[in-house]
């Protein structure tokens, strides 16, 4: 095999190809989202070619004709590949490779680059390399020959590519390593999650498209300092960090992996154990980026991956971030003024904020406030002297209201969680 370069050395330079069937798949919308994960993996865009067709080419993705088309501009263009905007076939990437000569991805082999580079710890790296093996297990004659031809660059990187030249045994042992070693990290996380819940802790996930502002959030709440940049998945790990609310209530905060169209069911499925987080949580923050223009498709994407996860029947609160670009766009003319009204009709509650400059996270603050407090259950109760240590348990637990010292013990309200109620209202 070549040698393999850094990509700081080797600029990969591709054409970005994709086949719009005419139902509504908006292919233009997916190219630019797919410039944008190249260009996060490391790579830059010199052409973007679509093909209409009634259905994908069963054997060679494009149509014949359009082959050449691609072939020519590749030659043209200096590219050093190309990359469809489809999870392609074995036969369709061996076939196309050969069609064109040239290195051959796709839009699932960038996704898992990007993430194979973004994974830190443990859990992340396990994820990303089954995901991997997972995907290459069924491509390996149809990888070798350009990845052992060209050497480097995007699609190559991560724990995975030390594997493409085993052989397909070794391959699927060392998969199976690897679900064991996942199972031991889910058990582990499942005993962390046990203990917030013997705590009482109420916990809130935040999701959403990726690049929608997150971790960003998450940073201005919780002082969290985690990565958060303009990029597509800048952040993979999940991150979990205790908020005190306004009321002094606490929440635990967990910030996920952004969700994006066509996500590969090789993540999805690796990465099951990590969006649990938000299936046991108790409120689903969806952050919405509401200065995109693709804010509805977004929206719907993220709902439907939620849903594949069989995240239902949670308290859902849209919040609406980037208002401050939303309404330079509006004052610019970019954007309609109906723009600065978006709407999400099957939350629960929705917010409109800048996570950047803070604005509208009061509000936020005070819809979290108002949640947690329509799970608890109002207690009114005069505590002898002797059992002041309740009062303890209700400030960590509950919200304590009011607290007055009297001849006859202590006055207390509060709000606690109705699974203490009983044992605190016991004499």
């Amino acid at each position: 095999m070549a040698e393999l370069f850094d990509l700081k050395e080797i600029e990969e330079r591709v054409v970005l190809i994709a086949v719009s069937t005419g139902d509504g798949d908006d292919a233009e919308g997916s190219l630019k989202e797919l410039a944008e994960l190249v260009k996060t993996a490391g790579a830059v865009t010199v052409d973007k070619v679509i093909q209409n067709r009634e259905k994908v080419h069963p054997g060679t993705y494009l149509g014949k004709g359009k082959i050449e088309e691609v072939k020519d501009l590749v030659w043209e263009l200096d590219a050093t590949g190309v990359v469809c905007d489809d999870e392609l076939s074995p036969a369709q990437l061996k076939n196309l490779e050969a069609a064109l000569d040239t290195k051959v991805m796709d839009r699932t082999m960038v996704i898992l680059d990007i993430f194979a580079s973004r994974a830190h710890t443990r859990e992340g790296k396990i994820q990303v390399e089954l995901a991997q093996l997972k995907y290459r297990a069924a491509r390996l004659v149809g990888m070798r020959a350009s990845l052992s031809r060209l050497g480097g660059g995007i699609g190559t990187r991560g724990p995975g590519e030390k594997k493409l030249e085993v052989d397909r045994r070794l391959i699927h042992e060392r998969i199976g390593q690897l679900k064991a070693e996942l199972e031991d990290v889910k058990r582990h996380r499942e005993v962390t999650r046990q203990q917030r819940e013997q705590g009482c802790a109420v916990s809130a996930a935040i999701v959403g498209y990726t690049n929608a502002g997150k971790s960003t959030l998450l940073n201005h709440l919780t002082d969290a300092d985690i990565l958060a940049e303009d990029k597509l998945f800048a952040t993979l790990d999940p991150t979990t960090r205790s908020f005190t609310l306004p009321g002094d209530q606490q929440i635990l905060l967990t910030d996920t992996v952004g969700f994006i169209r066509k996500l590969p069911h090789h993540l999805i499925e690796a990465f099951k154990s990590t969006l649990e987080e938000a299936k046991y949580s108790d409120i689903i923050l969806h952050v919405v980026d509401c200065s995109n223009p693709q804010m509805d498709m977004q929206m719907h994407v993220v709902r439907e991956t939620l849903k594949d996860l069989e995240i239902v029947d949670k308290t859902v609160v849209t919040v609406f971030n980037k208002t401050d670009r939303l309404r330079a766009m509006v004052e610019s003319g970019e954007a309609g003024p109906l723009a600065q009204l978006p709407r999400d009709f099957s939350a629960d509650y929705q917010v409109r904020i800048s996570a950047k400059t803070g604005e509208g996270l009061d509000e936020l603050c005070g819809i979290l406030e108002q949640i947690i407090r329509s799970r608890r259950v109002h207690l009114e109760k005069v505590y002898p002297y002797s059992q002041a240590g309740r009062i303890q348990t209700i400030r960590k637990y509950g919200q304590l209201l009011k607290e007055e010292y009297t001849e006859d013990g202590i006055a207390v309200e509060a709000y606690v969680p109705a699974e203490l109620f009983a044992k605190l209202y016991a004499d």
